[in-house]
């Protein structure tokens, strides 16, 4: 008698086992057709129930997972293609969607281990270097996007992320060959033609950054305040002076109680020898404030540079009256600061 009874359970598994089998397979075709038509909230329920049928049905918990990045359901879907994962370790259709989905998250160390789990997967090389530049390792992050650019020689991303990571290591001549080729790469990065700009004004180099510049504002960029401040002051350090100037003006008439914008006008045209100019905008400030000893100060220098000796000295000796601190300055002819 136990022994028929053991049969009989042991053929009612069987049974259920197929029964259930078959009843997610049932599902799972139903699902993939909703699927294609785009059912998308339809579909994931019949993948849901094929799984309820058979929890280790990996087809249909992949599907769901899809299903789910279709609906923009990211949580639960990273945690699908995550159960996926544990049941097929080596799987690296769900290793590669595992290591962007976590870098899209920006938890970039887990993207980072999906990637060292299948370095031939596609984008692995650059997942783990984009990582790297994104956690602000930027040593490990040019040796990573150096391997990965091998790979994809022709990314403007990858090649504009080198540079700026040489940018963030103040390593600026090479940075530039890296931005000079992503932006021609990709022509629509304007953010990246400003980015270039300060780099070449940063070392000095005037007339690259007016034309960095130029090609940012012509290519869609803001051009605010900050941005006409760096183009005016670039232009004036090339040597055009009218142009810069009115740039300049355009910030000032917006601004107009910013006395610095005014007194760094006023030094750069001295230092470029428009000893002139630099007069206007000692008087304007002097206009604004009588008692301002610095723009009185360098008021006398620019007369001394035009060749009246006698009332420079006089003015700059006036202003070093009412601020003693310039005296400091008076044997070497210089304004302060430089």
């Amino acid at each position: 008698m136990k022994n028929l009874l053991l049969a009989f359970f042991i053929c009612l598994s069987f049974s259920v086992s197929a029964s259930n089998r078959d009843s997610a397979v049932y599902y799972f075709e139903k699902g993939l057709q909703e699927k294609k038509d785009r059912i998308y909230l339809t579909a994931s329920r019949s993948f849901e129930k094929a799984i309820s049928f058979d929890p280790g049905f990996t087809d249909a918990i992949l599907q769901n997972a899809y299903v789910l990045l279709e609906m923009k359901k990211m949580d639960p879907a990273l945690r699908e293609f995550t159960r996926v994962h544990q049941l097929l370790p080596q799987n690296k259709e769900v290793i590669t969607v595992l290591m962007n989905l976590h870098y899209n998250f920006r938890q970039f160390a887990k993207a980072s281990e999906y990637a060292n789990k299948c370095l031939d997967c596609t984008g692995a090389a650059k997942i783990i270097a984009m990582s790297l530049f994104r956690e602000e390792d930027y040593g490990k992050a040019e040796k990573a996007l150096l391997k990965a650019l091998q790979q994809e020689p022709e990314s403007a991303e990858l090649t504009y992320t080198l540079g700026r990571s040489y940018l963030e290591m103040d390593q600026f001549q090479k940075a530039i060959p890296y931005y000079d080729k992503a932006i021609a790469l990709d022509k629509t990065k304007y953010a990246w033609m400003y980015e270039l700009g300060l780099i070449h004004f940063n070392i000095a180099n005037f007339p690259a950054a007016v034309s960095a510049f130029t090609n940012a504002a012509n290519s869609g960029y803001k051009v605010d305040n900050d941005f006409n401040e760096n183009l005016g002051y670039a232009m004036l350090q090339s040597g055009n002076f009218d142009k810069g100037e009115k740039v300049i003006l355009s910030v000032w008439e917006k601004k107009p109680g910013t006395k610095d914008l005014l007194r760094d006008l006023a030094e750069v045209l001295y230092f470029k020898k428009q000893y002139d100019r630099s007069l206007i905008y000692c008087q304007k400030l002097l206009s604004i404030d009588d008692k301002d000893a610095h723009a009185m100060y360098q008021a006398g220098l620019n007369f001394l540079k035009k060749g009246d000796k006698a009332k420079g000295q006089q003015i700059c000796d006036r202003a070093i009256q009412m601020n003693p601190a310039l005296a400091s300055l008076k044997t070497e002819v210089k304004m302060p600061g430089f």
